[in-house]
């Protein structure tokens, strides 16, 4: 729900518009997948809570800076041209977000599932992260051209409000891992003002 698709999907005509012709807009997606990869080297340095909160201000900033670049330069009307200064400012806008979605929301909603869970259903709890993560990701993928017609630039607000929620989560209820041993995880959640209720609770289940 990040909007990470909608990223790579504008890449290519962004590509095209500020010159650089129909060949190297196909690079567009590899560029902003080279951008990914690399921005996921500065997981290990800091707190996992920290870079979900940090990147997620950072997209949400990308995502309604784009959103009000496309409105200024397409208006309500979807002109299929972008100014060609306005594409140079929406491709910068999507490397930043890229880079920003590379060290946070991409790995990590990958990595916390697999620390967070105690080891007798580790694995059963990661298979339904996965499964929601593809089960989403396929919704996303069906509706997503249907939405982009219809919103037109506002579907970077609709992703935005979602980075919003998903940031706001964090901030309430991602207690702090790092440096926490994967067996000694439960202790983490059972000190947290909201999940300690459950985590205490379910202890108690013989």
């Amino acid at each position: 729900m990040s909007g990470i698709n909608i990223i790579a999907f504008y890449a290519p005509v962004l590509f095209r518009s500020v010159g650089l012709g129909n060949n190297s807009a196909l690079l567009g997606p590899v560029v902003l997948g080279v951008v990914n990869l690399g921005s996921t080297g500065i997981v290990d340095r800091f707190g996992r809570r920290f870079l979900f909160i940090q990147g997620g201000v950072q997209m949400l900033i990308c995502q309604v800076a784009t959103a009000s670049t496309l409105a200024a330069s397409i208006g309500e009307n979807g002109s299929k041209h972008i100014n060609k200064q306005y594409s140079a400012l929406v491709l910068a806008l999507m490397y930043i977000y890229a880079a920003g979605f590379g060290w946070s929301w991409g790995p990590l909603s990958w990595l916390i599932p697999s620390e967070i869970f105690p080891m007798n259903i580790r694995s059963t709890g990661q298979n339904i992260s996965v499964a929601v993560n593809f089960a989403t990701t396929f919704v996303l993928s069906q509706t997503f051209l249907a939405m982009l017609y219809h919103f037109k630039y506002r579907a970077f607000l609709f992703f935005a409000s979602w980075i919003s929620i998903m940031t706001i989560f964090i901030v309430m209820f991602m207690p702090k891992t790092k440096g926490v041993d994967l067996n000694s995880t439960h202790q983490v959640w059972e000190k947290h003002w909201f999940w300690g209720r459950y985590v205490k609770r379910s202890a108690l289940v013989p």
